[in-house]
């Protein structure tokens, strides 16, 4: 139960510190709309899609009403369109890329993830066949979002889907390039990814989920940040990192509170179970609204500085416990993203240079995710991409946890031009993609096998 002085305290985040649930997330299996007719597969999407979805947005605004707490995103998550659609050619993994467009925009729902592929060991015909799909289908739509699983600690990492898609990055790049390479900012390459996911681009329905089900995502980086600055105050002194965990921990069960209380309200509406709540701290582009402030609230003169490993590590160890003990079921990433255009304090660290590439890489060892919405010069090659995918993997493999790779080779621009991408998604300088050749070294293709510790059973 919450005293009277939290509830104020919750009231004040609402007002006037960002707090607002981030994502309700719908997922819907499609694996029984399954079919070699192309046009029996539209109509079967079309109706389940319609048949669960078409109450969400109204019904995510009526609770948010009705408690004051603003829902941003309606969303929509659906199993691996690789998989469903695994007989489908390229021109038709097209044509499935937007009839889930046109579904998304006939229910109101902001983005629709789930057109991806799940390659860890292997690429069956459909999966190439989507992948090859990418740049057309995400540069003629516009709520996809897709997510390819390269890696995993039990499979190790598939380097010929590494090398594919460092080459289909660069070209959804190219065909987005009058929009600054946006369609990358809509697919992201996984390693171990979560089957509950709710924030985009990753979210997808896992086989093992429920028909439907509702997911919620939160967010509160700014939330966190005023909870650290009026400790600070109250304190009257520095605090000690233990005294810092302990705000960041009762400031992250609140928030999560909030987002339970949303997300189960949503699914008992809509006579839907009700799954899990993501606990990762999702940043926007506003100011005060940032996971970057938090570590110059901190004492780091901004993020990228000695030390930013270690306060991230803090940052998300704190906002995991806290929010467990809030939850009934948690999911999907579960800690604090880093994503760079939108988050304005780490696109400013970034933009100043306090903030590279290879320090990024670094935190992410630590993080809830990885390489994250980094803007990099159109010119850098496919291999390059393709070897910062793998590098990522292999975090993810060795350390058994979830990382992934979204960068975007802005065509036509190079390290200190600025890429617009509008919306959350926010605007970021060009930073510098890592040097060295590793042509030789993608080339070689195969996989690399699991780590030893893969072998539990």
């Amino acid at each position: 139960m919450l005293t009277e002085r939290e509830v104020l305290s919750t009231i004040n985040m609402l007002q006037s510190e960002h707090l607002d649930v981030r994502t309700v997330t719908l997922g819907i299996n499609l694996f029984d709309c399954a079919s070699h007719d192309f046009d029996t597969f539209e109509i079967k999407v079309r109706s389940k899609i319609q048949k669960y979805a078409r109450r969400l947005v109204e019904t995510c605004d009526a609770v948010g009403d009705r408690y004051g707490i603003p829902v941003v995103n309606k969303r929509i998550s659906v199993s691996p369109i690789g998989t469903v659609g695994a007989c489908f050619t390229r021109d038709q993994m097209v044509r499935a890329c937007k009839v889930l467009d046109d579904a998304a925009k006939e229910v109101g729902v902001d983005f629709i993830g789930g057109f991806g592929a799940l390659v860890e060991k292997g690429m069956t015909p459909g999966e190439r066949n989507l992948i090859a799909s990418l740049p057309e289908a995400l540069a003629t739509t516009d709520r996809i979002c897709s997510s390819i699983n390269v890696g995993s600690t039990k499979a190790g990492i598939n380097m010929d889907a590494v090398s594919l898609m460092g080459k289909t990055i660069k070209e959804v790049a190219e065909a987005t390039a009058d929009r600054d390479g946006l369609g990358c900012a809509k697919l992201v390459v996984f390693c171990n990814i979560p089957q509950d996911v709710p924030f985009m681009a990753g979210a997808y329905l896992g086989v093992g989920e429920p028909d439907v089900v509702i997911d919620v995502g939160v967010s509160g980086p700014g939330v966190v940040n005023k909870a650290l600055e009026r400790a600070l105050q109250e304190a009257g002194r520095k605090l000690t990192l233990s005294e810092v965990a302990e705000v960041i921990k009762h400031t992250a069960y609140k928030v999560t509170r909030v987002g339970e209380l949303i997300g189960r309200e949503v699914a008992k509406r809509m006579g839907i179970p009700f799954g899990v709540a993501d606990l990762s701290l999702a940043p926007t582009p506003a100011i005060g609204d940032s996971v970057g402030e938090i570590f110059q609230t901190l004492g780091l003169s901004s993020i990228g500085a000695p030390g930013s490993t270690a306060v991230l590590a803090m940052l998300n160890d704190a906002v995991k416990k806290g929010g467990v003990f809030a939850s009934g079921h948690v999911g999907g990433l579960s800690g604090a993203f880093i994503p760079v255009s939108e988050d304005s304090a780490i696109e400013a660290a970034a933009r100043s240079g306090a903030l590279t590439i290879e320090k990024l890489e670094a935190m992410t060892c630590v993080c809830s995710v990885g390489l994250d919405m980094i803007a990099i010069p159109g010119d850098t090659s496919a291999e390059t991409i393709a070897a910062m995918i793998a590098d990522e993997s292999a975090i993810g493999m060795i350390n058994g946890k979830s990382t992934a790779v979204r960068v975007i080779p802005v065509p036509g621009k190079k390290v200190g031009d600025i890429a617009v991408f509008g919306g959350l998604l926010g605007e970021a300088a060009i930073i510098r993609a890592p040097g060295g050749d590793a042509s030789q070294f993608i080339e070689l293709g195969g996989r690399i096998p699991a780590p030893i510790h893969s072998l539990r059973n």
